[in-house]
C-alpha cells in the first residue's frame, strides 16, 4: 500500500470530522504520508468543495473519509426524554433545546449523491468508518481507481472487510480518540488494545493493517511496523497543529491536565467515542436517561455546545483526543510529520 501510494513516511494522518481541514492534508501529503479529509458530517457538495480546495494545494494522494453508519431508529419518547434531561444544562446558559431532533449526517449507505461525487472526483484513497458499505458501492469505487481502506476494532470486522474487498485495514484500539469505530454500537466490545489488536490483525485478517490508536511519536509509528503494520494512523497528534479546526476552549483542555482524563461517552453523539472529559462527558456519566441513536443525539449535542460557547463556556464541545493526548505538540503539520520520521530513525 505505501508503495501504491508513493509514501516516504508510513504515516497515515486520521480523518477527524471537526478538527482536519484541506490544508492539513495537503501539507502531510506534500511532505511524503498521506493526508486525510472528513466528509462525512457534509454533504456530497460540500464534499466536492472540500476535495476541490485539497487538489488546489497538492497533486499528491490523500484519503477522504465516510461515515457508513447504520440509518438511526427514531422514537419519539427516548428523543422527547432525551431533550428534558438536557433542559437544565440549557437553562444554565439562558438558552432552550431544540423543540425535535434531527438526523443531521447521512450515511453514505445512504447517500447516491455523494457516491456520484466520489465517482466523478475519484480520490486515490477512500476509508469508511463505522461499516462497509454493500457491494455494489465497494465495486464501483474500485472501478474508479479508489484504494479503499475501513476502520475494524475486532477480527470479526476485519475479516468482513476481507470479504467485501477492502485493500487495508484500521486496526482501531480502544485507546484511540474519537468516534470508535466499531459496526455495531450495541455488540459486545472486546476493547483490544492498539498493541494487541495490531498483531492479532497482521496475524489472522489477510489484509495489510494500519494501526491506530495512543500513537502520538515516531517511537510509537516505530512500534507499530515492528508489529507488522504497514503504517501508523495519528488523529490526536494533529490537535494542535494550527491548521486544524480545533477552538481556543478544545486547545486548551488538550494543553491542560484534561488530556490526563480522556473517557469514553455516547452522550455527545449517541455512539462511543473517546474525548477529554470536560462537562458534557460528567454529565453524560450521571444521566440516566437513554441516548438517542447516532446521530440524532448529536443534534442534541451540537445545540447545547453552541449554548454554552455563546457564554464562553467550552466544557461541552465533542474535544475528540485519544489517551495519548498528554503527549500532543503544538507545531505545523509538515513539521510534525518531519518530526515523527526523524524519531523513528533514531
Amino acid at each position: 500500500m505505501i508503495d501504491q501510494l508513493g509514501l516516504t513516511a508510513p504515516i497515515i494522518q486520521a480523518p477527524m470530522a471537526g478538527v482536519t481541514t484541506p490544508l492539513m492534508a495537503a501539507n502531510v501529503s506534500n511532505v511524503g504520508a498521506l493526508g486525510s479529509i472528513a466528509v462525512g458530517a457534509t454533504d456530497a457538495d460540500g464534499a466536492g468543495r472540500m476535495m476541490a480546495e485539497t487538489r488546489a494545494l497538492t497533486d499528491r494522494p490523500f484519503n477522504v473519509n465516510l461515515f457508513v453508519h447504520a440509518t438511526p431508529g427514531r422514537d419519539a419518547v427516548v428523543e422527547a426524554a432525551w431533550l428534558e434531561a438536557l433542559t437544565p444544562q440549557f437553562a444554565a446558559f439562558g438558552a432552550a433545546p431544540p423543540v425535535a431532533l434531527n438526523t443531521i449526517y447521512q450515511s453514505f449507505t445512504d447517500d447516491d449523491a455523494m457516491l456520484a461525487r466520489l465517482l466523478a472526483d475519484a480520490p486515490r484513497v477512500l476509508s469508511f468508518h463505522f461499516g462497509l458499505p454493500n457491494a455494489e458501492r465497494i465495486r464501483a469505487l474500485k472501478q474508479g481507481g479508489c484504494l479503499l481502506l475501513a476502520t475494524a476494532t475486532n477480527l470479526e470486522e476485519a475479516l468482513a472487510c476481507k470479504a467485501a474487498g477492502i485493500d487495508a485495514v484500521v486496526a482501531q484500539g480502544w485507546e484511540a480518540g474519537g468516534h470508535r469505530g466499531m459496526f455495531d454500537p450495541e455488540a459486545d466490545d472486546s476493547r483490544l488494545g492498539t498493541l494487541a489488536l495490531t498483531r492479532l490483525l497482521v496475524l489472522d485478517s489477510g489484509l495489510p493493517i494500519i494501526a491506530a490508536g495512543g500513537i502520538m511519536d515516531g517511537q510509537g509509528v516505530r512500534a507499530a511496523l515492528d508489529l507488522g503494520a504497514v503504517a501508523a494512523q495519528l488523529g490526536t497528534a494533529f490537535i494542535a497543529c494550527p491548521e486544524s479546526m480545533a477552538d481556543t476552549g478544545y486547545r486548551a483542555a488538550l494543553a491542560s491536565n484534561a488530556a490526563d482524563q480522556t473517557t469514553m461517552t455516547r452522550a455527545v453523539s449517541g455512539r462511543p467515542a473517546r474525548c477529554l472529559r470536560n462537562r458534557f462527558t460528567e454529565w453524560g456519566a450521571l444521566t440516566t436517561a437513554t441516548v438517542p441513536d447516532y446521530p440524532v443525539a448529536y443534534d442534541a449535542g451540537k445545540a447545547l455546545n453552541a449554548a454554552a460557547k455563546a457564554a464562553g463556556d467550552y466544557g461541552f464541545g465533542a474535544q475528540w483526543a485519544g489517551q495519548g493526548a498528554p503527549l500532543a505538540r503544538a507545531m505545523p503539520a509538515a513539521h510534525l510529520i518531519a518530526a515523527l520520521v526523524e524519531e523513528m530513525r533514531r
